[in-house]
């Protein structure tokens, strides 16, 4: 059996790694400045979080839901202390789409509506099952049909309140930094003004922290620089330090009914036991004031550069913008000089490294950047 064609795939193995560098099964070495999506938040291979795995995996990896798993506890306790949302609860799941299509269906309940607005740029996962309330407030069923979206301009506040007036809008769902939309940023008084209307017209605001949250902007969550606080924030990514877990942080404005949402995978102990070492990590070797200082040197540097056409982002999630394809400079890096980046789009280059980057591994990603160009 072949695999199914949908993604580029470059020649190169990696079997191992740790901290911001890997290694194929040539022993070639390569620092990694894309972190697989983002998911890698504390660096490859980091000793606490290996030693959570595998402590985890001695004891039992998985059991059903159905009976309490004190690590889901232990998950939710840090992370509403790290980022100061203890008063909201969480809900655990696998992915970064079943997130964003349980926060849907969660609001969606919570109205009564199904219409949904996003923005030009945006990318919240590949699902998009919708969903309705019955006569009895009980019983939920599914639609077979997809959710209408309507994409409007991002930071374009007249556009949204133009849509939300009406009161039949369920849920606007945003990024507060886009990150297959090329790294843009959401303006603050934007998302001010956002939260505001969406409270007016009893619209449920989802911010999806998936790829921009968890340290990667250099506040726990990117939608913290606007001082706002959404009904729901959806979770991945990061999360788990690439072991497969999302998430649901969810306001209290809420009020949970046993089975109205479900899941099987999620929250299981493996899972749990990754998501609490990464918690443990961010905390204990200061990770976000590491990621705030380099991401603002690297910004700072790559700015510098004529070539680049614009450089945007905040801490170690950074896009760089050219007037041309970015095709032939990423190959040069990566196969030239040995480091790995992504991509969004045809022309913008994404840095998305381990937020354990230190200034030394900055100087050198510039220096072999400098080199490509």
């Amino acid at each position: 059996m072949n695999l199914f064609d949908v993604y580029p795939l470059f020649n190169i193995n990696i079997v191992r790694g740790k901290g911001c560098r890997t290694y194929d099964d040539q022993g070639t070495e390569y620092l990694d400045l894309y972190g697989g999506h983002a998911v890698i938040s504390i660096g490859h291979t980091h000793p606490h979080y290996v030693e959570k795995i595998t402590g985890q995996v001695n004891k039992l990896g998985f059991y059903s839901n159905s009976v309490i798993n004190k690590l889901q506890e232990e998950v939710a306790d840090k992370l509403g202390k790290q980022s100061g949302y203890e008063d909201y609860s969480l809900f655990l799941i696998n992915s970064g789409a079943e997130a964003n299509e349980n926060a849907l269906k969660l609001a969606s309940f919570h109205n009564g509506r199904r219409k949904v607005v996003s923005f030009k740029g945006s990318f919240h996962g590949r699902t998009s099952a919708a969903v309705r309330v019955t006569d009895n407030p009980k019983i939920i069923a599914p639609i077979n049909d997809c959710i209408p979206v309507t994409y409007l301009p991002l930071n374009h506040i007249e556009e949204v309140r133009k849509e939300l007036a009406p009161g039949d809008v369920c849920a606007v769902v945003l990024e507060a930094i886009q990150g297959v939309g090329g790294i843009q940023v959401a303006d603050p008084v934007f998302l001010q003004q956002l939260r505001q209307v969406c409270e007016e017209t009893g619209t449920v605001l989802i911010m999806d922290e998936i790829q921009c949250g968890y340290g990667r902007s250099g506040k726990f969550f990117a939608h913290q620089y606007a001082d706002i606080r959404p009904d729901i924030i959806t979770l991945a990514k990061g999360m788990g330090n690439g072991f497969p877990i999302g998430g649901m942080m969810i306001s209290p404005k809420f009020k949970p009914v046993h089975g109205m949402l479900g899941t099987t995978f999620g929250g299981n102990h493996l899972a749990c036991a990754a998501a609490i070492a990464v918690l443990d990590v961010l905390e204990q070797e200061n990770l976000l004031e590491n990621t705030r200082q380099v991401g603002e040197y690297l910004l700072t540097e790559l700015k510098k550069f004529p070539q680049i056409k614009d450089v945007r982002g905040k801490g170690l999630m950074i896009g760089m913008e050219f007037d041309e394809p970015v095709r032939d400079l990423r190959r040069r890096l990566l196969f030239e000089q040995k480091v790995f980046t992504g991509v969004s789009g045809t022309n913008v280059i994404r840095l998305l490294p381990p937020l354990c980057l230190t200034m030394e591994e900055a100087d050198e990603f510039l220096d072999k950047f400098k080199r490509s160009l």
